[in-house]
């Protein structure tokens, strides 16, 4: 090779992207396992965005870009009256979807909301299937919105098991935005060069920073980022559908790929050395894992590093709830990836700010005996001083144990412990919870639960006999897979 030129020979696409496309164009998803899962999954996402739209920090972003705006077969968002193009509608589904902090959760190496890719998902159905229909086609049917669930979980999930974007600055919406560009490409016909230059896109496409989700800077854009990522996943793959060329090197490419700007211990200076280079590791290959082992968040709508901390909470309120004034002391026994991500101390300026609170998710139920979507609100916080009282006399604590279990692929606990000390030198037990009740350990116990959270958050937005409606569909799941996708987003227009 010549001095003070590049060698200007184009690479095939790189191995991660291959594997994402040959997967979502040919894997046939056979584990009943996984249906049933993906079915859960959607009751319980929509569920989730619906229960949402009764804060108006949440619905001020709705909308069309411009009011008045008519479009032709829009994409309903759930629970409105709104019929977008598919990429706001992909935004506002997904912002509804994440902003209670009440959707599934996936940990490993990074963290996630894997049903945030439903956005994207039932935007681009609902269009599609009103089109097909509108020129005497067959529309999509609910089975096709169940598959592209199920595998844009798994591209978000396996991609999350040894690869941790948060460790680089970076925030886990990168995966919701590959995923889902992968499987909105798909549901548009994508062939395979297509949906190539799709996921190329999505990983040259700037990232974002995990800056709004850590103190001092925990803020509402933590809300809607999924949402943004979703949306612009729907606007890469039709970019690609209409024929823009990909970036094969996205990844690999020196000093100019994702790995090299990125993903690795950079010196802008210097060429990489080779022990500071990074590449992503797929310890698995794709198929259904991530759906089959998703967390569910049942009890409470909070940061899941904290659920179990929340029930250890729950049990002991019955104890504590006439002594707070009596409490000396109060340890929290957690794992570490909790004590990185949410536990704070100063004041917490927003609800935002309070739902990645460990201290705080443990101190409201240890008071009240329970921790929803209003606890974490200005005037709940502000009428309730105490909470701030018991968040000061609380120490954090890792146990090696609860750090390694969670990162053991049979176990993946989210283990916490809660204990209280009077004034008195007397003190309640030590109350650990290692599997919170969305794990895939306590599916029997768990899933009547979801149901009824599912029947709860629909009876905020419908009448009973709407409610009845939906239920009963969702929980017929060879009717549901049979249902035309714009027929059911309809049950959903207000």
């Amino acid at each position: 090779m010549k001095a003070n030129v590049d060698e200007n020979v184009r690479p095939d696409y790189d191995d991660v992207l291959q594997e994402i496309a040959d997967y979502v164009l040919s894997y046939k998803v056979d584990s009943e396992e996984a249906w049933n899962t993906a079915r859960n999954c959607l009751m319980d996402t929509l569920g989730c965005g619906l229960l949402a739209l009764r804060y108006p920090e949440c619905t001020k972003h709705l909308g069309p870009l411009v009011e008045g705006t008519v479009v032709p077969h829009g994409a309903r968002v759930p629970g409105t009256q709104f019929r977008l193009d598919p990429v706001k509608a992909a935004w506002d589904i997904g912002c509804t979807i994440r902003w209670l902090d009440y959707n599934d959760t996936w940990l490993a190496a990074e963290w996630g909301h894997p049903s945030d890719n439903l956005g994207g998902i039932l935007a681009v159905a609902d269009h599609l299937s009103q089109k097909r229909v509108s020129a005497g086609q067959s529309p999509l049917v609910m089975s096709d919105v169940l598959v592209a669930m199920i595998m844009a979980h798994e591209i978000q999930g396996i991609l999350a098991l040894e690869n941790s974007f948060n460790r680089v600055g970076l925030d886990h919406v990168v995966l919701v935005k590959v995923a889902s560009t992968a499987v909105t490409a798909r549901l548009m016909g994508a062939n395979r060069e297509q949906l190539l230059s799709a996921l190329s896109h999505a990983w040259v496409d700037g990232q974002a920073l995990r800056t709004y989700r850590h103190a001092p800077n925990a803020g509402s854009r933590k809300s809607w980022a999924a949402g943004d990522a979703t949306s612009r996943a729907v606007r890469l793959a039709d970019i690609a559908l209409r024929g823009e060329m990909g970036i094969p090197g996205v990844l690999t490419a020196p000093q100019w790929g994702f790995y090299d700007v990125l993903f690795s211990k950079t010196n802008r200076n210097q060429a990489l050395k080779p022990e500071d280079q990074r590449r992503f590791s797929l310890p698995q290959a794709f198929g259904s894992y991530v759906m089959e082992n998703i967390l569910f968040k049942i009890s409470f709508p909070a940061e899941f590093h904290a659920q179990t901390a929340a029930e250890a909470a729950v049990t002991l309120h019955p104890e504590v709830k006439n002594r707070i004034d009596e409490i000396d002391r109060i340890v929290i026994t957690t794992h570490e990836s909790a004590i990185r991500i949410i536990s704070k101390e100063g004041t917490l300026a927003n609800a935002a700010d309070r739902d990645h609170c460990l201290q705080y998710m443990t101190a409201v139920p240890l008071i009240f005996g329970n921790l929803t979507a209003d606890h974490y609100e200005d005037s709940f916080h502000e009428a309730h001083p105490i909470i701030d009282e018991l968040r000061g006399k609380m120490e954090v604590v890792e146990d090696e144990r609860y750090s390694r279990e969670y990162l053991e692929p049979e176990k993946r606990s989210i283990a916490n412990a809660v204990q209280v000390f009077f004034k008195d030198g007397s003190s309640t037990d030590k109350v650990a919870v290692e599997y919170p009740i969305g794990h895939r350990r306590r599916r029997e116990e768990g899933i009547p639960l979801l149901e009824d959270k599912f029947r709860n958050n629909l009876a905020t937005r419908f009448p009973g006999q709407t409610c009845d409606r939906i239920f009963r569909l969702c929980a017929d799941p060879q009717r549901l897979e049979q249902t035309p996708v714009h027929e059911f987003m309809e049950l959903f227009v207000i």
